[in-house]
């Protein structure tokens, strides 16, 4: 039993350099297998408690000390997550975004557009968007509620659209990417301009190279232009320095910013441990007004809702 503990240890010591040396000093996430398990910081820190508990019990003192450290360590960046932070003022329109990968497809469209009005969204980002699921949700009735819509449907997981209330401008603000990831200018009654990017990154399980290009890709937020909004599939999560970096181009976390970042959106119809992979992330100056994750039959993500106030200075861009 001693010898399993020790090895316990040795474990959560290895975890904790990776998320809090290589990750979080040096901001590199490694390869497939490492950035997979990054992912998974949020059961580390259970597992170093539950440790620290059971060198305590066989009295191993120096094992519970070092596991106690590294729990609270690893538990630092988490605090965050759950502690709702202090919104900008912001007087402009009131926007509600939508993001959900549909499951190559498979989402349940009425269930799709049973979302879109209980919850009076106005643009919504469409992830694994095919032909048949264009379909589907046109025969549900998505374009009475959205009428305007990009999209680019492909097979195998690759499509993408953005359907809208309010009319669109196609953009292209995405650098290249395997999974198509359009953009559009939306502009609102009185003329309020905001840019969406409906995110799909390739998964880093798949090819973490490519991965990183993905997010690196991505637009930086653009303080004195249009409102932009991020709303996908990221594949990556806060523990992620890829994703980190995504944030530090002028970019807040829905989700963080309400408190509610430790919410898992995948997998909900598979096996392994739930984890944070979709995202709403806004503008600086955008405050968020509240954010929900929210269960789609037939999907094995969930959708990811985030109502936003806009900076008074989107209506002038």
């Amino acid at each position: 039993m001693s010898a399993l503990v020790v090895a316990a240890l040795v474990g959560v010591a290895a975890f904790a350099v990776l998320r809090l040396v290589v990750s979080g000093v040096f901001g590199h996430d490694g390869n497939h297998y490492t950035a997979a398990a990054l992912a998974l910081t949020p059961y580390v820190v259970p597992a170093a408690v539950g440790l620290t508990l059971v060198a305590s019990v066989l009295r191993r003192r120096g094992v519970a000390v070092l596991s106690a450290v590294l729990a609270v360590a690893l538990a630092v960046p988490l605090v965050p997550r759950v502690l709702a932070d202090s919104q900008p003022e912001a007087g402009g329109a009131v926007l509600r975004v939508a993001a959900l990968n549909l499951y190559f497809g498979g989402a349940d469209p009425e269930a799709v557009v049973e979302l879109v009005r209980e919850r009076r969204i106005d643009v919504l980002t469409l992830l694994e968007f095919d032909e048949s699921a264009y379909s589907a949700l046109e025969d549900a009735g998505l374009r009475d509620a959205l009428p305007h819509i990009v999209a680019y449907p492909a097979g195998a997981g690759v499509g993408s659209g953005i359907a809208s209330r309010y009319p669109l401008e196609e953009l292209d603000l995405a650098g290249p990417s395997l999974f198509a990831q359009p953009s559009a200018r939306i502009r609102l009654p009185g003329g309020t301009a905001v840019e969406i990017v409906a995110v799909h990154a390739l998964p880093p399980v798949t090819d973490a190279t490519r991965w990183r290009s993905d997010l690196a890709g991505l637009p930086p937020a653009d303080p004195t232009g249009a409102v932009r909004v991020l709303a996908g599939d990221f594949n990556a999560t806060l523990d992620h320095a890829a994703f980190r970096e995504l944030l530090d181009a002028g970019y807040v976390d829905a989700a963080e910013s309400t408190g509610e970042a430790l919410v898992t959106t995948w997998p909900r119809r598979r096996l392994g441990p739930p984890v944070t992979l979709d995202h709403v992330l806004v503008d600086e100056s955008v405050a968020v007004l509240d954010f929900a994750a929210v269960d789609v039959a037939a999907s094995d993500h969930r959708a990811v809702v985030a109502t936003l106030r806009l900076p008074e200075r989107a209506a002038n861009a």
